[in-house]
């Protein structure tokens, strides 16, 4: 099964093609340029390379957040309109679930971490169940630093035997980690662990790999409700809220 993957959720973009456990062609840019403008160039370029059309995918797979707000709605809007266009099943698959699939097999906690802005990250804490899985073990959160580290002194994601995570070591990646290594590293001491900066970007082909699990699962979305998973309000509707309270205010 030949699954089409696509992630706009932050300053990266990329397409890729999995089909079965095998990768057969991804096209990724870290340019930070308008992916409203680049993704389908990108999409129809790959496609060309590969030989492969739109007819040859048995199904569509998008990063569906947390990230971008605008990046997210881009990557959204695409693959709806192409499974409109198509028919074709389409997965949505949580950001952190495809970047924490870099490092699967890892011993320890997984901690992919990506920049919210406003001093926060977006995050959710992961074990590695084989070399080839992950599970999640935390909500998605949009936090702090300092609460974040906060979380891994303590005990509030994991319950039962929580005190045994409390000496774990944690690998944290994503684009969030050259803005925070330092104050993590401070908070954590050689408790807390990095990858190579290859691995901290989001890959497309996780995405459509994830994606594939999930379908063969009988999971899929459907185009017309699938919707971003942002963790936290937009600019725009914290705003809007604000002139609400201002408004009920002077009608009293």
């Amino acid at each position: 099964m030949r699954i089409l993957g696509i992630d706009s959720s932050t300053t990266v973009a990329g397409v890729a093609v999995v089909e079965d456990d095998r990768l057969v062609v991804e096209t990724f840019l870290n340019t930070r340029k308008n992916h409203s403008q680049r993704l389908m160039p990108m999409l129809d370029a790959m496609l060309r390379e590969a030989d492969l059309t739109l007819a040859d995918i048995d199904a569509l797979a998008v990063s569906i957040g947390p990230g971008s707000f605008t990046g997210l709605r881009i990557g959204l809007a695409t693959v709806k309109g192409l499974a409109q266009a198509t028919g074709k099943p389409l997965i949505g698959v949580p950001t952190l679930d495809a970047l924490a699939l870099n490092v699967a097999g890892l011993t320890g906690l997984i901690c992919p971490v990506l920049d919210a802005r406003k001093n926060e990250v977006y995050m959710a804490v992961y074990q590695s169940a084989s070399s080839l899985q992950v599970n999640r073990i935390s909500d998605y959160l949009a936090i702090s630093p300092t609460e974040l580290i906060g979380l891994f002194q303590g005990s509030r994601f994991f319950g039962d035997g929580a005190s045994d995570w409390r000496h774990c070591p944690v690998t944290f990646l994503g684009d969030a980690t050259p803005v925070y290594r330092d104050l993590l590293t401070e908070g954590l001491g050689n408790r807390a662990r990095w990858v190579l900066p290859t691995h901290n970007l989001i890959r497309a082909a996780q995405i459509a790999y994830l994606g594939g699990q999930r379908l063969a699962a009988g999971q899929k979305d459907d185009y017309l409700t699938i919707k971003p998973l942002y963790i936290r309000q937009s600019e725009a509707e914290v705003r809007w809220q604000s002139r609400e309270k201002e408004n009920a205010c002077y009608r009293r």
